[in-house]
């Protein structure tokens, strides 16, 4: 069997550094990718090979894809990784702030899998792993922005899932929870620059004693990553993978009541509006 070729996007920290460094246990050939290789030389040394690459910048997406795809001839799995949040009101955020998010976190990372695409079904194969997060699924003051750019990765997901599949390719999300990662210091940061100083000040410390709270609940980025890793094996892999636990928790109880009585329980467990 053929060793198989992995593309990570964001793979400086977080789930995607914790998921590249899984994917070189299990013997994969591992190109890790971020706008800035500095924080990669710990995958370098253990056998990752490391490429600077933002995804908005559709010349340096091709110049990675075509640099792989010369060395191995494939790629096997794609895993679009990359992304941050804005946050802050939505009346407060610039538009230019609120499309660079969407660059990022949407059009970066479609562009990036429509280059890998051919690519893919040249071989009958492959599979397209999107990290989307539970916040794609619900949402909470502050983080409107973010919530839709992760609201549209959903539907751009769900319906290439279907376009892709009769070419032996499968489309995978997965919707993380509270991980531990630099993502809560940067929100914040985001939410105070915006908004702290506006009429959703107060709104910003609730955001702010939130994240404090969710730190008790968070959990290592590497259990995100056996999640990836096992959706990699998989020859009939789920449509979704939600984790960590208190993730699936909040999926279960958003299908079970209405959307209104979901916002009042939101706004008692995390104390907005109180």
């Amino acid at each position: 069997m053929k060793e198989k070729i992995v593309l990570i996007t964001g793979a400086s920290s977080g789930i995607g550094k914790a998921s590249a460094l899984l994917f070189l246990k299990k013997g994969y050939t591992v190109y890790a990718t971020a706008p800035s290789t500095i924080a990669m030389i710990d995958l370098e040394e253990k056998g990752a090979q490391i490429l600077q690459l933002d995804v908005t910048n559709s010349e340096n997406c091709r110049q990675v894809v075509n640099h792989i795809y010369k060395e191995s001839k494939r790629i096997d799995i794609l895993v679009n990784n990359a992304g941050f949040g804005l946050y802050g009101a939505i009346e407060d955020v610039l538009p230019e702030d609120a499309r660079q998010q969407f660059e990022v976190n949407l059009f970066g990372l479609v562009q990036l899998t429509q280059m890998v695409l051919p690519i893919m079904r040249a071989n009958c194969e492959g599979k397209i792993i999107n990290i989307s997060s539970i916040l794609g699924r619900m949402t909470l003051p502050m983080g409107g922005w973010y919530h839709a750019s992760k609201y549209a990765l959903e539907g751009i997901s769900d319906c290439l899932r279907q376009e892709v599949k009769p070419f032996g390719i499968k489309v995978i999300l997965i919707n993380p929870g509270v991980i531990e990662s630099d993502w809560a210091n940067i929100a914040l940061s985001k939410a105070k620059e915006n908004s702290k100083n506006s009429v959703y000040g107060t709104m910003t410390i609730q955001l702010e004693n939130l994240l404090i709270k969710s730190k008790k609940i968070k959990v290592k980025a590497e259990k995100a990553a056996e999640v990836i890793v096992k959706a990699s094996l998989s020859n009939n892999p789920k449509l979704r993978y939600i984790v960590p636990r208190h993730a699936k928790l909040i999926w279960f109880l958003r299908k079970l009541i209405s959307e209104k009585s979901f916002d009042y329980f939101k706004e008692k467990l995390f104390k907005f509006h109180s």
